[in-house]
C-alpha cells in the first residue's frame, strides 16, 4: 500500500488543480487580458521621457495603494505617514523632477494629457482589475438563505401615482417570510392620488401600513417612516422602483455574515430602455457604477447605497442620526456617515429594477441634483480627506473621488481641445490613434462589466458615446454643478418627468408642483 501513497496524493492534487481551472471564468479572465494590445500599442508609439514619466507615476501610486493596503491591515499605528497629503506632496515633486529631466514640457496642457493617461492605467489595472478578481472569486455572493431577519421596507413617495402601486405588489411578491416582512409607505404630502392607490394594499393585507404627512422631502419622509418601523434591518426602496423576486433575501445576507456590515448596496437595472438616453445610462451604471462599486467592496467602503435598493441595520441609522437635510443626495450622504462611524458597506447580489430618464433634458434634471448633491456630500464630509483614522476611505474612496469630480470633468475638455487642435493642424493619423485607444479601452471595460454583471451585449453599440458625446455631457454639467455649489446658486430639488407622467394629460398637470422624491 506504501508505493501507492504518492500517486494517491498526486490524484487528489491534480483533482483540485482540475476543480480550481474550472472554477475560473475564462472569458471574463479572457476580456481582461486583452487589453494588454491596446496598452502596448500605446507604449510602442510613446516617447522614451513619456514613457519613463508615465512608469515613474504609476510606480508612485502603486506604492501608495500598497502602503495603504499594508497600514490599515496590519500596521494601523503609521495610520498618518505617507497620507493623501503626503501623496499631493509627491506629485509636486513628481512634477518638478520629470520637468527637470526634460521627460515632459512645462506645460498645463502636458501635465494634464499625462494624467489623462496615467488615470486609464490606474482604473483598467487597479479598479477593473480588483472588479474582475471580485467576480472570480465570487466575494459578493453571500448565501442567501435562513435565517432570515425582520425586515422593514420604506417606500417615501411624493406624487407617485401610477407608481407606487407596482413597488408595493413586488414587494408582497418578493420570496421572503411574510412573517418577518412588513411595508411602510411614506405619502410625503402628495397632490395627487399616491395616498390612495398605497391605502388600497393596506387595505388587503396587513403586511402594509401607510402613513402621511406634509410634505418635506425625502429625507424627513425617511426619518418619519423610521419612527414606524420595528424591524432590526430597514431597507429603502423608491416609488419607483420594483425588486426582483429574490432580492430581499439577497441584500439582507450581508448582514447575516458581517457583524461589521452597516449598511449594504443593490445592483440597479434600468428596465426602460427604448431610448438612446437609457441605453446610454444602463451602460453607464454597468461600467461606471456597478464595476467602480465592486472594486470598493473589496475593502468595505462602498460610497453610495442606491435609495432605490439598499438595506441598514437600524441600530446604525440610529447610531448616525438617519437622514440629514443639508445635501441632496441623502443616499450618499447617509452612507458617508455609515463608513465614517466605522461600519463596512458592502454590495449584494440583490438586483433592483428602476426607471431612468428617457430625454435629454429630464436627464440633465436628475443629474443636475445628482452632482449638486455629490459636490454638497463631499464637502460636508471634507474632514475624512485629511483625517487618517478612516483608513481605506481616506486613503482610497475619497481621492480616487475627488480626482472624478474635480480633475476628470476639466481634462475631459482639455484634452479633447488638444484632439480637436491636432486634428485642424493636420496630425489626423495622431487624433485616429488616441481616439481608437481611448474607444478600445472603454469597450473592453464595457464588455467586462456586462460579461460580471451578466447584461445585454448589444450595449457595447453605445461604447464609443462614453468618450465623445455623452461623456462630455455630463462633464459640462459636472462643472455647472460644481460652480452653483461653490457660489450656493439654484440649489433646488429638480426632477425628471416620469414616463407615466408623460402620458398623463397636460391639461391634468401642475407645472409648478416639483416632484420632492424623484428615484435614483
Amino acid at each position: 500500500m506504501i508505493p501507492l501513497f504518492p500517486v494517491a496524493v498526486g490524484l487528489e492534487h491534480g483533482q483540485t488543480v482540475y476543480r480550481g481551472l474550472r472554477a475560473v471564468k475564462w472569458r471574463t479572465l479572457a476580456l481582461f487580458l486583452s487589453a494588454l494590445v491596446p496598452f502596448a500599442l500605446l507604449i510602442d508609439v510613446m516617447g522614451p521621457g513619456v514613457l519613463a514619466a508615465i512608469m515613474l507615476l504609476t510606480s508612485l501610486l502603486a506604492v501608495y495603494l500598497l502602503w495603504s493596503y499594508i497600514v490599515v491591515e496590519r500596521v494601523p499605528r503609521y495610520m498618518n505617514l505617507f497620507g493623501p497629503r503626503a501623496l499631493a506632496l509627491s506629485l509636486v515633486g513628481y512634477a518638478v523632477v520629470i520637468v527637470a529631466l526634460g521627460w515632459l514640457e512645462p506645460s498645463p496642457l502636458a501635465f494634464v494629457h499625462l494624467g489623462a493617461v496615467v488615470l486609464i492605467f490606474i482604473y483598467y489595472w487597479f479598479i477593473a482589475f480588483i472588479a474582475f478578481f471580485h467576480d472570480q472569486i465570487g466575494r459578493s455572493t453571500f448565501e442567501a438563505g435562513p435565517p432570515y431577519p425582520d425586515l422593514t421596507v420604506l417606500i417615501p413617495a411624493y406624487n407617485e401615482e401610477g407608481y407606487v402601486g407596482r413597488t408595493i405588489q413586488a414587494l408582497l411578491d418578493a420570496d421572503y417570510p411574510t412573517d418577518r416582512l412588513e411595508i411602510i409607505a411614506i405619502d410625503d404630502g402628495s397632490t395627487d392620488d399616491t395616498y390612495a392607490e398605497a391605502s388600497a394594499y393596506a387595505a388587503v393585507s396587513d403586511r402594509v401600513r401607510v402613513v402621511t404627512k406634509e410634505n418635506g422631502g425625502k429625507y424627513s419622509a425617511l426619518n418619519y417612516g423610521l419612527l414606524f418601523a420595528s424591524s432590526e434591518i430597514i431597507v429603502t426602496v423608491d416609488a419607483d422602483s420594483i425588486v426582483a423576486e429574490d432580492a430581499l433575501k439577497h441584500i439582507v445576507a450581508p448582514f447575516r455574515d458581517d457583524a461589521e456590515v452597516g449598511a449594504v448596496a443593490s445592483n440597479v437595472t434600468i428596465w426602460n430602455r427604448d431610448s438612446l438616453v437609457t441605453r446610454c445610462q444602463q451602460l453607464e451604471y454597468t461600467i461606471g457604477v456597478n464595476i467602480y462599486r465592486r472594486a470598493l467592496d473589496y475593502f468595505g467602503i462602498v460610497m453610495v447605497v442606491p435609495g432605490c435598493l439598499g438595506a441598514y441595520r437600524r441600530e446604525v441609522l440610529d447610531e448616525v442620526f438617519a437622514y440629514d437635510p443639508d445635501t441632496l443626495t441623502e443616499d450618499f450622504d447617509v452612507t458617508m456617515k455609515v463608513l465614517r462611524a466605522g461600519y463596512r458597506v458592502t454590495v449584494s447580489d440583490a438586483r433592483v429594477y428602476t426607471e431612468a430618464p428617457s430625454t435629454w433634458a429630464d436627464l440633465h434634471r436628475q443629474r443636475l441634483r445628482w452632482y449638486r448633491g455629490n459636490y454638497m456630500t463631499i464637502l460636508k464630509h471634507w474632514s475624512v480627506v485629511t483625517d487618517g483614522s478612516y483608513g481605506y476611505l481616506n486613503r482610497i474612496a475619497l481621492p480616487f473621488r475627488l480626482v472624478e469630480m474635480f480633475f476628470i470633468p476639466v481634462a475631459s475638455f482639455v484634452v479633447l481641445a488638444y484632439i480637436g487642435w491636432l486634428a485642424l493642424t493636420g496630425y489626423l493619423v495622431t487624433v485616429l490613434a488616441v481616439f481608437v485607444f481611448f474607444t478600445s479601452i472603454v469597450l473592453l471595460i464595457a464588455a467586462l462589466g456586462i460579461q460580471i454583471e451578466g447584461e445585454d451585449w448589444r450595449l457595447l453599440v453605445y461604447a464609443p458615446l462614453l468618450v465623445i458625446g455623452y461623456k462630455q455631457f455630463h462633464d459640462a454639467l459636472n462643472l455647472r454643478c460644481l460652480l452653483d455649489v461653490l457660489t450656493d446658486r439654484d440649489l433646488d430639488w429638480t426632477s425628471a418627468k416620469r414616463v407615466e407622467q408623460s402620458r398623463s394629460d397636460d391639461a391634468d398637470h401642475d407645472p409648478v408642483a416639483t416632484n420632492l422624491l424623484e428615484s435614483d
